[in-house]
Order: structure tokens, then C-alpha cells, then sequence
């Protein structure tokens, strides 16, 4: 770090000479790091940003090989993800990443070699998806006519009810008269891509939440929208842009040690010695911890939270990412979803990888655990074939490169009692809050939940410190 051979009494002398604006210190630059320092910066704060990685984005981003631009994992939003769209036009790259102009999922039955499509039309909720559900191909007639009821049902129930979340949303589902064909080919389609967990492993109360949110409240609530050029660019080179233009300072390969309350009532955040630093303790009046439960759970000083544990008992979840790059254009759509087959989503990356010849596939395998560790070899003869299966245009292709992406961790996992054990931004500790997509935003472990974590966590801590709210963004229904 820059001021790392600066001495402890200088340092506090600085400090004293801008007490005008308040300091602030956010542990991690994920997308929740990243938002806590703009919103804080915009609310009038002195803001340093530290982060253990070489780069921001968090589980989010981007990296090199050979001449391709790759995600480390698709990521999606929907147009109900009101705080990400902020986040976007924040760091000025809502172009960079736009929303379908109406909802289009091209639904292909490798087991029927049939194709349908879940399309709303401008209609008012819920008659937006009734001609798309009554020609369904892959629903019979009496299932379609049990969804629309179960969805009504589902409209009825309130998110934040704490009996939701101890139940799993598999079990609601048969009660209320969902075939096994019916939760494979419509809601886990939804459930599985946005909660990471099918419907017999996944909390009632997040469930309905995704499904009121994304299908029941407004028309195009649901509406896709996906970043067309790498995440890194928006989640590391446009956010830092962003953070610089903020007059945060940010420190990358910096991991914080501990957190302790000073003598002077300030909070020290103390970072070990490195190639870049000598050791220090950085002083401030407000510490966001943005990082994953486990490591907030290591940092967090004693009686923070009144039961610390919990967040030990937060499980997580995998997501699998497999990466085809063929001689040749297989696929003419930007992405489809698959039934009948282990293959989930897929997406065209080929323009935003930098792809010149030939097409770059994208297959994207959520709730994963039983191939997380399953090595390159096996995936490959397991999924090759299925897009061959698939996609009739890749039975004749060259594979130049097919190649595996694991995050072990990508998200918590949505377990019924999971809303029970997740904490909100303000903790037991005056000026110390938590922020990540694993906190009580309401919502699962998606960029939106990670955004208005931060949100939250600055919030609070402007609120506390008598000073505005740094961001505006619309609540979704």
C-alpha cells in the first residue's frame, strides 16, 4: 500500500487533519465491496477499499486464455434487478449489458427433439405469459392448467413469512399439484438458474420471492438481461473507473488480518506486512466487511453478532462452467435451456471473447455437487455428445478447445432455515457492518442481492453518521 512505511502517530495526525469527512474502510471488492465504497463516497466519505485479489469482481470476472477473453461463469440479471441497474448505469455500463426487449426462452426437449419458447407478451400480470403457457410443448394441457393455479397460489404467499422459509419449495409444489415433468420443465427451469438448488432443496420463502418478483409483479419483470462484452470490463476496469472517480482509494492484494477497536474509539483494520507494505493498522470511523461468510465470520470481533456461529452454518453451493469453442457456428440463438439432458444453459460468447473464427459455447450448470470435482476428461465425453444431441450443426464440428471453469462456492446455499441465519448489514458493534449477497437482502445469491447489500451497509453507516443515503434506485415489487 502506498502509505505502508508511514508511522502509526503520522498516520493519526493525518487522519486528524481531515476529520471533516468521515473515514470509512470496506474489507473485499466483490460487487458488494465495490457498491459499500461508491455509496459511501457518495454519501461524503473518506473511502479505502481493500481487496485480497488482483483485481475486482469478486466471484464475477474475467480472465485470460491464450487469445480469448473468458468468464469465470454466465452470469444473468432480470430487468426486476433494480439495484444491479443502478449499479450498472453507477459505473456507467448499462450499454454494455442490456435486457432483452421482451422475455424469450428458446426450451429445447432433447428426449422429444422438441423446441418451445417461454415468451410474455405487453399484457397486464398474469395474463403476460398465458399464450406462451397455453402452447407449451412440453407441458400437457391438465399441467398447464394446474401451473396457472399453483402460480396463483404462489402469488398469494408473503416472502418474509418465517414458516416460507422453513419449508422446501418441492414439497409446496406437490401439494399444490405439480407434476415431477411439470417442476423439471418449467420450475426448476427458473428455480435451479436463479436459487442454485432444485425445488425439493430450496427455501419456500426464497422461491416465492424469485417467483413473485421475476414472474407476478409486472410485465416485464423477467426480461433477461446479460453483459456482451467480458465481466471483467464492468466488474474490475469500469468499476475502478468508477471507485477512482469517487476518490476512493484502492488497494488490490491487500487481505486484512483483523479488526479492532482502537484506544481513540476508532475502528483499526490491521493489514500484515507484504511486498507492498510494511505492516499497518488503517483508522476508521465506519469498517463494511464484504466478504464471504466464513471469512467475515474470522474477522468479526467478539460480540459483533450476538450468535457469530450462525454464519458458520450457512452452506454453499457449486456451480460447474464448461467452455466448447468449435471450428464453426453451431448455435444461432444467443442462448437456450435444455430438458431431458444434464445440459442446463448455454450461451454464445463468441463476440465478447474476441473470438474471430468459428463459435464459443458457454454451458452453464447450476446446483452442481455432483460434478464439481468430476475431472475435464469425464465432462467432456459427458457433454460433448449432448450438444452434439442438441445442436445437429455440432455433430460435424472441430472442438479447438473445451476447457472447465468450478466455483465451489459460487453461492450460499437457498436451504429451507437458511432466511434464519442471515444477518443484516448492522451488527452489535457501532460502525462496524456486513455486507455480500449472503446477508438478508430477501434475495438469493444473485449480483442483485450482492448490490443491495451494499446499499444497505452504507446506509446504515451514513444514517448513523447523520449523512444522506448515496445511491437511488427503485425497489422492485
Amino acid at each position: 500500500m502506498s502509505t505502508g512505511d508511514t508511522a502509526p502517530q503520522e498516520r493519526e495526525a493525518d487522519s486528524g487533519a481531515s476529520r471533516h469527512r468521515p473515514a470509512a474502510v470496506v474489507v473485499g471488492g466483490g460487487i458488494a465491496g465495490v457498491t459499500a465504497a461508491l455509496s459511501l463516497a457518495d454519501g461524503g466519505m473518506d473511502v479505502t477499499l481493500l481487496e485480497g485479489r488482483p483485481r475486482l469482481g469478486g466471484l464475477a470476472f474475467s480472465f485470460q486464455r491464450g487469445d480469448l477473453t473468458v468468464d469465470n461463469g454466465q452470469h444473468v440479471y432480470l430487468r426486476c434487478c433494480t439495484a444491479y441497474r443502478w449499479f450498472l448505469d453507477r459505473i456507467d455500463a448499462t450499454a454494455l449489458a442490456p435486457v432483452q426487449e421482451r422475455l424469450d426462452v428458446p426450451v429445447l426437449d432433447a428426449s422429444r427433439n422438441r423446441l418451445g419458447r417461454l415468451r410474455r407478451t405487453a399484457l397486464p400480470v398474469p395474463l403476460h405469459l398465458a399464450r406462451s403457457l397455453a402452447t407449451y410443448p412440453h407441458l400437457s394441457l391438465a399441467e398447464r392448467a394446474n401451473v396457472g393455479r399453483a402460480a396463483l397460489a404462489l402469488k398469494g404467499l408473503d416472502p418474509t413469512d418465517p414458516a416460507l422459509d422453513e419449508r422446501d419449495f418441492g414439497s409446496w409444489l406437490a401439494e399444490h399439484g405439480q407434476s415431477q415433468r411439470a417442476i423439471e420443465a418449467l420450475w426448476d427451469l427458473v428455480g435451479v438458474a436463479t436459487l442454485n438448488a432444485v425445488a425439493g432443496e430450496a427455501s419456500l420463502g426464497l422461491a416465492a420471492m424469485v417467483f413473485k418478483t421475476g414472474l407476478l409483479s409486472d410485465p416485464g419483470a423477467a426480461d433477461i438481461g446479460w453483459a456482451r462484452v467480458p465481466l471483467g470490463e464492468l466488474h474490475d476496469t469500469l468499476a475502478r473507473k468508477a471507485l477512482d472517480s469517487a476518490g476512493v482509494r484502492t488497494e488490490l492484494r491487500t487481505r486484512v488480518t483483523s479488526i479492532s477497536r482502537m484506544e481513540n474509539g476508532r475502528w483499526g483494520v490491521e493489514v500484515p506486512e507484504g511486498p507492498d507494505t510494511s505492516g499497518q493498522i488503517l483508522d476508521a470511523d465506519t469498517v463494511v466487511l464484504a466478504v464471504p461468510q466464513r471469512e467475515a465470520h474470522g474477522l468479526l470481533p467478539k460480540g459483533a453478532l450476538d450468535d457469530a456461529d450462525r454464519l458458520l452454518d450457512i452452506g454453499t453451493a457449486p456451480i460447474l462452467n464448461l467452455h466448447v469453442v468449435y471450428d464453426r457456428k453451431v448455435l444461432k440463438q444467443p442462448f437456450f435451456t435444455a430438458l431431458g439432458s444434464p445440459v442446463q444453459w448455454v450461451f454464445d460468447r463468441t463476440d465478447a471473447s474476441g473470438l474471430t473464427e468459428g463459435q464459443y459455447l458457454a454451458v452453464s450448470q447450476s446446483a452442481a455437487q455432483d460434478e464439481i470435482d468430476e475431472p475435464v476428461a469425464v465432462l467432456r465425453e459427458r457433454y460433448l455428445p449432448e450438444l452434439e444431441r442438441l445442436l445437429p450443426a455440432a455433430r460435424g464440428a472441430t472442438v479447438h478447445d473445451f476447457f472447465v471453469t468450478r466455483e465451489r462456492t459460487a453461492t450460499f446455499a437457498p436451504t429451507p432455515g437458511v432466511g434464519a441465519l442471515r444477518p443484516t448489514a448492522r451488527t452489535n458493534a457501532s460502525g462496524l457492518y456486513l455486507a455480500g449477497a449472503w446477508t438478508a437482502t430477501g434475495w438469493p445469491a444473485t449480483m442483485e442481492s450482492a448490490v443491495r447489500s451494499g446499499t444497505s451497509a452504507a446506509d446504515a453507516a451514513l444514517a448513523a453518521l447523520g449523512r444522506p443515503r448515496g445511491h437511488l434506485f427503485r425497489e422492485a415489487a
